[in-house]
């Protein structure tokens, strides 16, 4: 007979545990202060990427690569005038989010790459759609749609054995995922994730986002623009289906909350192919199946 599982870990010890991880995306925020400003040089941003040598190599490679011109860079401040700093911002935050995934062990009936698959779809989706309804800065979308949803990860890193429990709720109590998530541990990946990004040093924005993540209507009133693309963006992304897992279905959609910031049905098709050949020209054959790697 198989022994009773212990209580699952506080919300304080999955972020501890999580923090503990050598590969965090806590180099975002400094990253996009010192490429928003128009005082940083290039040695400076230079400075920050060769504090992660993973990013530095990516960011030289991505140089090289044939959508910039085939080699000829060999220094990292080469790449950084080719790339530029729109390119640097979204490869540095795939690359930090996607190195991250590594710690989930793939436990919540994940292939390798399905959170980054999904967490890029989204971003780019929120970026689109930002660019296209002008009420939120594209670039904050964009990371927003990354990072919103790292919680997940930090479950599944500490607590992969209580899943089949939160997936027994979901089908007996017919309820959403994060429903379930809050009956079996106490709190759902959403409260993980603000905890992380207080953490990281996030802005309060992104803070904020994660704190009314589920519950958008009772966000401030600042939030609720970057929540609501956040929302559609999500629903854009599980609609193309790359990296989407069995938690991605049983969600609420906040359909009111979505046509009251105007994402209409119209709205969302127009978006779709935008957002389905940029992911494309980032993921290549990794659109589907396999690891993430930059």
């Amino acid at each position: 007979m198989t022994a009773p599982l212990p209580p699952p870990p506080t919300i304080d010890q999955v972020c501890e545990k999580a923090l503990r991880l050598p590969c965090s995306p806590s180099l975002l925020p400094r990253l996009a202060l010192v490429l928003q400003s128009n005082d940083s040089s290039a040695a400076e941003i230079e400075r920050l990427i060769s504090l992660d040598p993973s990013l530095a190599a990516a960011t030289l490679r991505l140089a090289n690569s044939s959508v910039f011109g085939r080699g000829g860079i060999d220094t990292l401040d080469g790449a950084i005038l080719r790339l530029g700093a729109k390119e640097i911002f979204r490869l540095a935050a795939l690359v930090l989010v996607s190195r991250w995934e590594t710690g989930s062990k793939g436990l919540l009936r994940w292939e390798p790459g399905d959170f980054s698959r999904h967490a890029l779809c989204t971003a780019i989706a929120a970026e689109v759609l930002a660019s296209s309804m002008e009420k939120i800065d594209p670039q904050t979308a964009y990371t927003a749609g990354l990072v919103c949803d790292l919680g997940k990860l930090a479950l599944a890193h500490t607590c992969a054995e209580y899943y089949p429990a939160v997936r027994t709720c979901c089908a007996q109590a017919k309820t959403t995922w994060e429903q379930a998530e809050r009956t079996v541990f106490g709190y759902h990946h959403a409260d993980v994730s603000m905890k992380l990004l207080v953490a990281w040093k996030f802005p309060d924005t992104f803070v904020k986002t994660a704190e009314f993540m589920l519950r958008p209507m009772e966000a401030p009133a600042a939030v609720q623009p970057l929540l609501a693309h956040l929302h559609a963006a999500k629903y854009l992304a599980t609609s193309m289906g790359p990296g989407v897992t069995e938690e991605g279905f049983l969600v609420n959609l906040h359909g009111n909350f979505l046509h009251e910031w105007g994402f209409t049905t119209e709205v969302m098709e127009d978006a779709m192919p935008t957002v389905l050949e940029r992911a494309t020209a980032r993921l290549g054959d990794k659109l589907l199946h396999g690891p993430v790697t930059i």
